[in-house]
């Protein structure tokens, strides 16, 4: 088992999307989010492959670091699209084996959720993570997140949270491939045995790996307070976030993006509809 992956990793670079105002950038991921849920056609996937690959162009992440972070995902893009090759029903039955039964339609719609996956974690990796430090994403997502102050809502630490959140996930998956390591060297065995024996041999890794988490965030707690970290009340910043032109430009062609993918889901009919 392979946890050396990129996933949640700021990625350092000078691109046009590391450049970006982090408060646009987490509209753009919320619309990009919103347009991969609109296409239903063959057309308007391939639109949304082609705005994927823009977006690691401009990005300059090397297509090695990305691919390397989808690696751990792969399991649940895989179990995903089979459930719904197994639980699709439809009109052309290509595969009837007893209870079994496979339909053309069911395939379709298990490529279909496998590429809006794919698509998903490749563009809101790319916008959210790997261009956007874990500062800047906080100072984001404070300063979007400032109308619910109104309601007395704790906006300040919800977005420190979630960035500490995000910051930790490479941390966990380095921490837990130590564990593993150390156990095999020990004699462990994760690979045979029935699926009893496989979860009771994760025990030797689990319990090490909740004291580690909770050693850490101790000691990040600890650290926090000895610089006299109280919240956000009263808090001033060093970098003030400033939106540009080429910002809203950018949010605008998201807007644009999903407009398209309207017009191409009409103009293909039903024919390819999945």
């Amino acid at each position: 088992m392979n946890l050396n992956i990129s996933f949640g990793q700021y990625c350092e670079g000078n691109s046009i999307l590391h450049r970006m105002d982090p408060r646009m950038k987490i509209i753009a991921s919320i619309l990009f989010i919103v347009v991969i849920f609109l296409a239903k056609n063959l057309f308007s996937f391939a639109l949304l492959i082609l705005s994927a690959v823009v977006l690691i162009a401009i990005s300059a992440i090397p297509v090695r670091i990305i691919a390397r972070g989808m690696k751990a995902l792969t399991f649940i893009i895989l179990f995903t699209s089979i459930i719904n090759i197994f639980w699709i029903k439809g009109e052309t039955e290509l595969v009837s084996f007893g209870f079994i039964h496979i339909y053309l339609e069911g395939i379709l719609n298990a490529l279909m959720i496998a590429l809006r996956i794919i698509i998903l974690l490749v563009g809101t990796s790319i916008l959210m993570t790997y261009t956007t430090t874990p500062i800047a994403l906080t100072d984001g997502l404070e300063q979007l997140l400032a109308p619910l102050k109104v309601l007395h809502l704790p906006v300040h630490e919800f977005s420190m949270m979630m960035t500490i959140a995000l910051r930790f996930i490479p941390t966990l998956i380095e921490e837990t491939q130590k564990i593993m390591n150390a156990q095999k060297a020990r004699g462990a065995d994760f690979s045979t045995g029935s699926l009893i024996q496989r979860a009771k041999a994760l025990v030797p890794i689990l319990v090490p790996l909740f004291l580690s988490a909770f050693r850490r965030a101790e000691e990040l707690a600890t650290a926090m307070e000895c610089r006299c970290y109280t919240g956000g009340e009263g808090r001033t910043r060093m970098n003030i976030l400033h939106a540009t032109s080429k910002d809203y430009l950018f949010c605008a062609a998201f807007v644009l993006l999903g407009a398209a993918i309207i017009l191409l889901n009409r103009l293909g009919g039903y024919a390819l509809a999945w």
